[in-house]
């Protein structure tokens, strides 16, 4: 998920985006615990994606609140 297409979502969407991603790292987490992973570098772009996604969330509403 690139910066771009973020920035075109609504902020209930990021919100929304970014609890599905979190939902989906704690189910890779468990299963980690139990079994091999097919993809296991896909921890490491969720943990990016929620990142890029609640930094461009904060820079909003920073601008608002100017």
């Amino acid at each position: 998920m690139q910066a771009e297409d973020v920035r075109e979502l609504s902020d209930d969407e990021i919100t929304a985006r970014v609890a599905e991603l979190e939902e989906e790292r704690f189910r890779l987490k468990f299963r980690s615990a139990t079994e091999v992973l097919e993809q296991p570098l896909r921890f490491r772009s969720i943990r990016k994606d929620i990142a890029r996604l609640k930094t461009i969330l904060r820079e909003r509403m920073l601008a608002a609140s100017k």
